[in-house]
């Protein structure tokens, strides 16, 4: 019986120490960030969904011939028929999604981080140094007064 019941709060110790990890895990604000950057990555996805499906595929079906659009590109090959229109749209849709996501990542960021990078590359003067400065700007001060 005694046993049992070490058991059992061993057993209790531990889920609560599991939940409590878990909670400091989920509360940081890296992972609330990355549930953020998630959600509005799918919104993303689908408006770039959308553009392509409803405005540039069927531009280019206006385009280029076919019965439904882009919906109606196949190709016979030994009798069977291999509707292709809509893989082309899904690579079109991949295409943007890749692409502003390069322009954000790389080039944005990368602009971000180079320009805190110089920020952070101008030396701060020595404690010596402000005080040379300080000394020069007080003998500069001083000429100028008794000329």
């Amino acid at each position: 019986m005694e046993q049992a019941k070490k058991l059992l709060e061993d057993s209790t110790g531990k889920a609560m120490s599991l939940l409590e990890e878990f909670r400091n895990f989920a509360l940081k604000g890296n992972v609330v960030d990355l549930a953020i950057g998630v959600i509005i990555g799918g919104a993303f996805g689908k408006i770039v969904d959308s553009l392509v499906k409803h405005i540039i595929m069927p531009l280019v079906g206006l385009v280029l011939p076919g019965d439904q659009g882009y919906l109606g590109w196949k190709f016979v090959f030994h009798g069977k028929e291999v509707p292709f229109g809509l893989f082309v749209g899904e690579v079109v849709n991949f295409v943007i999604v890749a692409l502003a996501l390069w322009i954000f990542l790389v080039k944005f960021l990368g602009w971000l981080t180079r320009s805190k990078k110089q920020e952070a590359q101008v030396p701060r003067p020595t404690r010596d140094q402000e005080l040379l400065a300080e000394i020069r700007d007080l003998l500069r001060g001083g000429q100028t007064g008794t000329g």
